[in-house]
């Protein structure tokens, strides 16, 4: 299987996030928390066309928070109580939402965030199995189905890639695709037709598309939230495992 091997898929992890954060990819290998001023970098993920108000990250160390210069202070003050992980626990975190809420903004969810493992991973199924690419994808846009595997319209700053479907003749059981987020990341998103569901269909056609990307040179990610242990279990089993935690702030 060509492309990126595991090793330097932490490598690239940390440039990618260094644009989205504005600093240095060696900012995540130190000890202490990092403050930066937003900024819209080339080669960033491009989820809005807006600057950071509030977002932070860790991949286990220390944490990069990018936010508005008006948070300064609280920031200051809030980057004592901890690093790493324990800056995300939530009784930590919820001191930060009286600030936000002066500006009109309260906290989001926090996204957890995989990459592949170095494993290979040989899908186990046997489904029916149709591929679709780039404009072959459009035919999708509005099918309730499918919230998750494919955006609800075409999104020419994150457009969708690759998308495979498990079917039974003309129906389809489940989809998984992927949307270019940034430049060579494909982000994987999943969906299973609720009958049809806890058969193995979400892990095989993820399966499928980790190894397609990884095939182009690609790399593939999943995210998701907490408490979404379905998805969490479906990534684990697809050859994926956690690499990094990020949280933000939306308007109000």
């Amino acid at each position: 299987m060509k492309g990126i091997i595991m090793k330097d898929y932490y490598s690239e992890l940390k440039t990618l996030l260094s644009k989205d954060f504005n600093c240095t990819p060696r900012d995540f290998d130190i000890e202490e928390n990092v403050l930066t001023v937003p900024a819209l970098n080339k080669g960033r993920r491009r989820y809005s066309d807006e600057k950071f108000f509030f977002r932070m990250v860790t991949t286990g160390s220390n944490v990069i928070i990018s936010a508005d210069e008006k948070l300064d202070s609280a920031l200051v003050e809030f980057l004592k109580k901890g690093s790493g992980y324990k800056l995300f626990e939530l009784p930590k975190l919820l001191t930060l939402e009286p600030e936000l809420n002066k500006y009109g903004y309260s906290l989001g969810e926090t996204s957890h965030m995989f990459l592949p493992t170095a494993d290979t991973v040989i899908p186990q199924g046997k489904f029916d199995i149709r591929w679709y690419f780039d404009d072959e994808i459009h035919k999708f846009y509005g099918d309730s189905r499918f919230p998750n595997a494919i955006c609800p319209e075409y999104k020419p700053e994150r457009p969708d890639r690759i998308v495979v479907c498990a079917c039974k003749g003309r129906d389809i059981l489940g989809m998984a695709g992927c949307s270019e987020d940034a430049p060579g990341w494909q982000q994987i998103g999943i969906d299973v037709v609720p009958k049809y569901r806890s058969k193995g269909i979400g892990t095989y056609l993820v399966s499928l598309l980790r190894n397609k990307i990884i095939e182009n040179g690609d790399i593939p990610f999943y995210g998701t939230q907490i408490a979404n242990l379905h998805s969490w279990n479906i990534a684990i089993k697809s050859g994926f495992r956690p690499a990094w935690i990020e949280v933000g702030a939306d308007k109000i």
